[in-house]
């Protein structure tokens, strides 16, 4: 089986497994690790993955892959976690997830629009642009990232002076 095959096969596998949790199936990677192979669940929901959360589906995940043969006969190391912020904005619910965030947004065109999300919705994002507001349609998107801020928007407005 090859690797885009197995990865397909897995993520059909563990898609159910990780919805019957409350989380979202974002990706799977399996990579070698000297002998042993990786495999990397990647998990999310509305309002963050807290550690219950990754233990919980951890054990969920490690059971349906212990009753089929999906990893085969040798050896291997499970990990669970949460999307990081170095994840491409892709999906409507990245984008929902990511509300209040500073974004880099690469648009089809080949033009680049940065700006603080407002809202999201099924077609598109609502962007603060320097203090305008400006609407993305996800279909001009080609995707966006979270910029590493040191101080974020939430600090800001806890903040009384």
């Amino acid at each position: 089986m090859g690797s885009a095959s197995s990865r397909d096969h897995l993520m059909k596998l563990l898609e159910p497994v990780v919805s019957a949790e409350g989380l979202d199936l974002e990706d799977i990677t399996v990579t070698q690790a000297g002998k042993r192979r990786l495999l990397r669940v990647i998990v999310d929901r509305d309002g963050g993955v807290s550690l219950d959360h990754i233990a919980d589906v951890s054990q969920a995940v490690s059971a349906a892959l212990d009753d089929t043969d999906a990893m085969g006969q040798s050896a291997y190391t499970l990990e669970v976690s949460s999307p990081g912020v170095d994840r491409p904005l892709t999906e409507p619910r990245h984008w929902r997830r990511a509300a209040r965030r500073l974004v880099k947004a690469e648009m089809r065109d080949g033009s680049v629009v940065e700006g603080r999300i407002m809202a999201a919705d099924d077609d598109g994002v609502d962007l603060d642009v320097a203090g305008a507001a400006r609407r993305l349609d996800y279909e001009d998107l080609a995707r966006g990232r979270v910029q590493v801020e040191f101080r974020r928007i939430d600090d800001v407005d806890g903040d009384e002076g």
